[in-house]
């Protein structure tokens, strides 16, 4: 693992355990003892070229909370996991550009509605993806949070094993 993924993990634990911006509720801040994590997974760190639609299509992406939030659609990308090829749709959000994927781990392995990424824009439609900084949305913590739900084409049939796993904990559910 990178001393720098490390690092932001120690720092994300402690947000949840002590901040008052966190996810968690009192009693379950009380009773935290961390996320879980896949073990770095260095094949699931990338750069890669999307295939940009320059449409200017924008799409209504359902939220847990039934209000729909807007995004620009802005690509798709292929990689490779596992021997097989699979592809991915990229949005583009206010604050940069979002991933949103579910994985054949939904459910028993990973959180069942999917987890998120922010992907690194480099420039020429070419991105940084590190699945190693996948997460959960909040709603995975708790009631009460409203959490984009993933579109059907970023569903996909393999598992991506890196980044943020399934919470489990005597503090899950607590919220």
């Amino acid at each position: 693992m990178t001393a720098q993924l490390a690092a932001a993990r120690r720092q994300k634990d402690e947000f949840f355990r002590h901040n008052p911006q966190s996810p968690l509720s009192p009693e379950q801040q009380d009773l935290f003892n961390g996320l879980r994590y896949y073990d770095y997974n260095p094949a699931l760190d990338f750069k890669v070229k999307a295939e940009a639609f320059n449409d200017g299509r924008f799409v209504m992406i359902q939220t847990t909370t039934g209000e729909p939030r807007r995004f620009k659609v802005f690509g798709r990308f292929s990689f490779m996991v596992d021997e097989q090829e699979v592809s991915l749709t990229l949005y583009e959000a206010d604050y940069g550009f979002f991933l949103p994927f579910v994985d054949a781990g939904a459910g028993s392995e990973t959180y069942p509605s999917g987890r998120y990424l922010e992907p690194e824009y480099l420039g020429d439609n070419t991105f940084h993806i590190d699945f190693n900084q996948t997460y959960n949305p909040y709603c995975a913590y708790g009631d009460g949070w409203s959490c984009p739900i993933t579109p059907v084409e970023n569903r996909l049939t393999v598992a991506i094993r890196a980044g943020e796993k399934l919470p489990e904990g005597e503090w899950v559910g607590k919220g």
